[in-house]
């Protein structure tokens, strides 16, 4: 989290990078050591932010772990702390964390703010239409034993702040379905949402019928990008035919992810923080190391 490695970054021509946050870290509860949380994490996380933007990189900004004990179907976790993936946000905290983020970065709106980083609250409710209605209104949901805050509660939690950076939400089963982002959109007083996806080969939806009908349908009312793309077989097959498809719709994407894990564990982008590509990352490269127009002529 460094020049060095923004620099290796730049050499792929990365434009945007995407910052997990960890929710309690940020909010500096007492779970979480306090050399490490409150005040000190969030030095570090806005001193990084600002590197990226001082690189031309557009950061995009979001919750990654959160608080709230669940146990039920696709639990990543039975701990209430934000050690792994929760459904969906918690009322106790997330108020307070996009609260403190959005005040942290508004008037910088090259900074975009993603309120949640893959929701499944259908898993817990038992279907769709029960897990879209979590998704938009949260409270009380099936399934989940704490209580909700739902993306329209914290749109509206970002702009009480005065901020007006870009807003992204995911959809439901981990940000994989689209289907009925648009007929449960929040509203916002300044219009100013976009959608974003996650697609890895291992997805249900994982194939062009599927991109048409759910991501390049909402594409064509909000912007939407792939803020996750990846593949777990240490190959680019599959991201190279994703990104075709992307960049027929005009529709940006992201790599999962800028760490040196063995690419044959999951998808990882590179070997070390020079920038030097996995088997996998050497598609995304290629890719965003194209010549644009502009630079062809």
């Amino acid at each position: 989290m460094d020049q060095a490695s923004i620099t290796a970054m730049r050499t792929w021509k990365v434009r945007v990078v995407r910052v997990p946050l960890n929710e309690e870290c940020w909010l500096g509860t007492a779970d979480v050591p306090a050399a490490y949380g409150g005040t000190a994490y969030q030095n570090q996380v806005k001193a990084y932010v600002n590197l990226l933007v001082q690189n031309g990189i557009t950061p995009i900004v979001e919750m990654h772990w959160s608080y709230g004990l669940y146990t039920g179907n696709s639990s990543g976790c039975g701990d209430v702390k934000a050690t792994c993936q929760k459904p969906m946000p918690d009322a106790q905290y997330a108020p307070s964390f996009w609260t403190g983020v959005a005040n942290a970065f508004k008037g910088n709106d090259a900074v975009i703010l993603d309120l949640f980083n893959e929701p499944y609250p259908e898993r817990a409710t038992g279907d769709e239409t029960s897990g879209w209605k979590c998704w938009r209104d949260g409270g009380t949901c099936t399934g989940i034993g704490y209580q909700v805050a739902g993306f329209q509660s914290l749109v509206t939690t970002v702009r009480a702040t005065g901020a007006t950076n870009i807003i992204m939400i995911g959809g439901l089963a981990y940000s994989n379905n689209m289907s009925q982002w648009l007929a449960y959109k929040p509203a916002d007083s300044l219009s100013n949402l976009a959608a974003f996806a996650h697609i890895y080969n291992f997805n249900t939806c994982a194939n062009t019928s599927c991109w048409d009908s759910q991501i390049g349908a909402t594409a064509q009312t909000v912007p939407v990008t792939l803020t996750e793309i990846g593949e777990n077989d240490c190959a680019h097959g599959f991201v190279d035919s994703l990104m075709n498809w992307a960049d027929a719709h005009n529709i940006g994407y992201l790599g999962w992810t800028w760490n040196t894990w063995d690419c044959s564990s999951g998808p990882s982008l590179i070997s070390n923080y020079d920038g030097t590509a996995t088997a996998y990352g050497q598609g995304l490269k290629a890719r965003a190391s194209r010549p644009s127009p502009t630079e062809l002529s």
